[in-house]
């Protein structure tokens, strides 16, 4: 079977994480991506550290499989090399500094206008319009505005997620965007302008907790490692000293953990306990109960009691632990690729597709491409002439 995307090729005039993320996902299922990147330092995130045999993990992560051409595109022959790259593409990626794309012509709207069968996203941080537009935005800020510390870490105190999860969730709707707008140009023959902001993004993921505050009249309250709204839901320490995780989602699970794991239906029935908002007004009696039950056993029979009833589980894993994940060893979830600076063990995309092998190709180093991709150029330009 052929690659979903073949014959797509994708200009990124890109830098950080949203867009070369949406681009390095288009690259996973065979479309080319040509990444624009300043001459000499290139993408800024290739400095972000240097612990994958001297380059940056996120920037590994974010950019196999892609050409790199160093273009100075506020420089005549920079913006020509551009011009001639965006006339037969089929999708344009940028996430410049505010204003930056518009100034010199780049902005999505203005490409489709110029190239009408061009899939265009303009990638910011607040979006086009409104007092922020012009604000630059950076992921852990975007968590702040949008309201996502107020609900995230302990009861003490708020903590940023761990991930970049406004970028992270910025790339993927920039990503199902331009699949969506490559489905209406099979269709139409007519390209796409769209634009995608993090705040936006994080507004969609922030949906639930603002419902709920509304709705409610009260702010979804920080619960560290516990579930805001269920119970029981989250870390309980077993009788060897370590934690498990389990959730409970409806009654029929209730009724299953009280008979199967904890032995004692009358639990279930307990009128501090019988329904989800009880045991939510009641949590602190009903987790110092099952941790009492717990104390009997060790973690593996825990767990072992719980995949019996059918509940949810987990083992609190560090990092080195889910690298060596059986899941990922067993059913060969990386693969070594190539980089400047040595072969890289990477994961493979969440996307299986029986039959189809991802592209996992190198890792570019600065303007590696730049010189056989500006010859393809002149050699298109003497062919038309």
């Amino acid at each position: 079977m052929s690659l979903p995307l073949s014959g797509i090729t994708v200009v990124s005039l890109e830098q950080a994480i949203a867009a070369p993320l949406a681009s390095r996902h288009l690259a996973d299922w065979g479309a080319r991506i040509i990444k624009i990147e300043r001459p000499g330092s290139g993408d800024f995130c290739r400095d972000y550290d240097n612990v994958m045999n001297g380059m940056s993990s996120q920037f590994v992560w974010t950019n196999r499989s892609k050409e790199s051409v160093a273009l100075d595109i506020k420089s005549a022959d920079g913006a020509a090399a551009l011009d001639a790259l965006l006339e037969t593409a089929d999708v344009f990626l940028q996430n410049l500094a505010p204003g930056a794309a518009a100034k010199l012509g780049l902005d999505a709207k203005s490409l489709v206008a110029r190239y009408p069968r061009l899939i265009a996203c303009d990638i910011s941080g607040y979006g086009s319009g409104g007092p922020y537009s012009s604000k630059k935005a950076y992921d852990l800020l975007v968590q702040c505005e949008s309201g996502f510390l107020a609900i995230n870490g302990s009861e003490v105190e708020p903590a940023k997620c761990g991930l970049a999860i406004a970028d992270i969730a910025t790339g993927m709707y920039a990503l199902n965007g331009v699949l969506m707008a490559l489905y209406q140009r099979e269709r139409t023959g007519c390209g796409t302008a769209f634009e995608v902001s993090l705040f936006d993004s994080m507004t969609e993921w922030m949906s639930y907790p603002a419902y709920y505050a509304t709705g409610s009249g009260e702010p979804l309250k920080r619960n560290g490692m516990r579930h805001a709204t269920i119970a029981p839901y989250g870390p309980f320490r077993t009788g060897d000293g370590r934690s498990i995780f389990f959730g409970i989602q409806n009654q029929r699970e209730w009724a299953s953990f009280c008979d199967v794991v904890l032995g004692d239906n009358a639990i279930a029935t307990d009128s501090r306990f019988a329904t989800n908002p009880q045991r939510l007004a009641n949590r602190d009696a009903l987790e110092a109960l099952i941790v009492a039950h717990f104390a009997q056993w060790d973690s593996n029979e825990v767990l072992r009691r719980l995949d019996t009833a059918a509940i949810a589980n987990a083992r609190m894993n560090s990092v080195e632990e889910f690298v060596d994940h059986p899941q990922i060893r067993e059913r060969k979830r990386t693969r070594e690729v190539q980089s400047p600076t040595g072969m890289q063990t990477m994961f493979m995309p969440a996307i299986t597709i029986a039959g189809v092998a991802p592209v996992m190709n190198p890792v570019p180093a600065v303007g590696e491409h730049t010189e056989r991709v500006l010859a393809e150029l002149a050699a298109r330009k003497r062919s038309a002439a």
